[in-house]
């Protein structure tokens, strides 16, 4: 959802991504790699609980952003993602500077042309969140109860 900033910084023809040297000629690549990434695990995390199969997966992908939202939040502001976090070290190597906090008004913007408000979007995103994140726990309770079989 957020990221933190990093302006002032000189730049480099290389950028380090979880520690790994990246060359210039990979960042385009990486912008669409990011871009297409996130879409997905965006879709996925309000949709993932729909399919049996996915559910377990999807309620552990919600966990994971919820704690990266809450818990690196505490550190590197609330709702901070570390992907947006390197997707925007990629766009800005690429030059573009002008970048939202959030991954989804970047998202929304991009995809509709509109410039919606910031606030308006984290609300959105966080409600549709929460909604996800309350079915995915019920569908995973439920066939966990009924794997369990009836008690005695």
């Amino acid at each position: 959802m957020k990221s933190r900033r990093s302006f002032g910084r000189p730049v480099d023809p290389t950028i380090s991504l979880i520690g790994v040297p990246v060359g210039i000629g990979m960042l385009p690549f990486l912008n669409y790699f990011f871009f297409i990434f996130h879409s997905i695990l965006i879709v996925f995390s309000l949709f993932g609980w729909i399919w049996k199969k996915t559910r377990l997966v999807n309620l552990v992908v919600l966990l994971l952003i919820g704690s990266s939202w809450f818990i690196l939040g505490i550190w590197y502001g609330l709702g901070f993602c570390p992907s947006t976090e390197w997707h925007w070290q990629v766009r800005m190597k690429l030059g573009y500077y002008d970048m939202p906090a959030s991954y989804t008004k970047f998202l929304f913007d991009s995809l509709t042309g509109l410039n919606v408000s910031a606030g308006f979007v984290d609300i959105l995103t966080v409600v549709f969140f929460m909604i996800a994140l309350f079915v995915s726990v019920v569908v995973n309770v439920r066939g966990w109860m009924r794997t369990r079989g009836p008690s005695p």
